[in-house]
C-alpha cells in the first residue's frame, strides 16, 4: 500500500526533471528488470500489486510515477488507486506497507518529504494488514480504469 502523495527518490530526480519537460516514455516499448520481474512472476502463477491512496489534483510526483503504471499494469503487476478527494480515508494513519502471503508484512518509514527513513518487519499479527489489504482493494479501482476517468 502507498499513501503519500510523492516519495523522494534521488535516483529518480532526472527522470523526474525530463518527465516535467515534457519528455515521456513509450509505453508499449518500456521495458526493464523491473518489467521482466513482474512478467516471471506472472508466469510463475503468482501474482505482486499495489494500491495507491490519491487525492486529487494529482501532485508531479504521481503523474510522473503513473506514466510508469501502464507498462507496470500491462507486464502483470495489479496496480489499483484509491482516490479519496471526495470522501474519507478508511484508511488514514495506515502508513505505506509491503505485504507477502498474507503473512509477513514490511512497514516503510518516511520523512514528511517522502524520504525513506527504514524499512522494518513487523514483528506482531498480520491480521490487521490482511484487513488493511482488503478495504484497499474493495475500495480502489484498476489503474486504467481510473486514468480513462481522468481523461473525461
Amino acid at each position: 500500500m502507498e499513501t503519500l502523495p510523492a516519495y523522494n527518490v534521488p535516483q529518480e530526480d532526472e527522470e523526474i526533471r525530463a518527465f516535467l519537460a515534457g519528455e515521456r516514455i513509450n509505453p508499449h516499448a518500456h521495458s526493464n528488470d523491473y518489467t521482466e520481474d513482474l512478467r516471471r512472476v506472472r508466469r510463475e502463477g503468482k501474482c505482486k500489486g499495489r494500491v495507491h491512496i490519491v487525492t486529487r489534483p494529482l501532485s508531479d510526483y504521481l503523474r510522473y510515477e503513473f506514466m510508469y503504471y501502464l507498462p507496470h499494469a500491462w507486464a502483470g503487476e495489479d496496480i489499483r488507486i484509491m482516490d479519496i478527494t471526495d470522501r474519507p480515508n478508511p484508511l488514514a494513519g495506515v502508513q505505506d506497507f509491503w505485504m507477502f502471503d498474507k503473512t509477513e508484512v514490511v512497514l516503510m518509514n518516511y520523512e514528511a518529504d517522502g524520504t525513506q527513513i527504514s524499512r522494518e518487519v513487523h514483528e506482531g499479527d498480520a491480521t490487521p494488514y490482511v484487513e488493511y489489504q482488503r478495504i484497499a482493494l474493495a475500495q480502489s479501482v484498476p489503474f486504467e480504469e481510473y486514468v480513462k476517468g481522468l481523461d473525461a
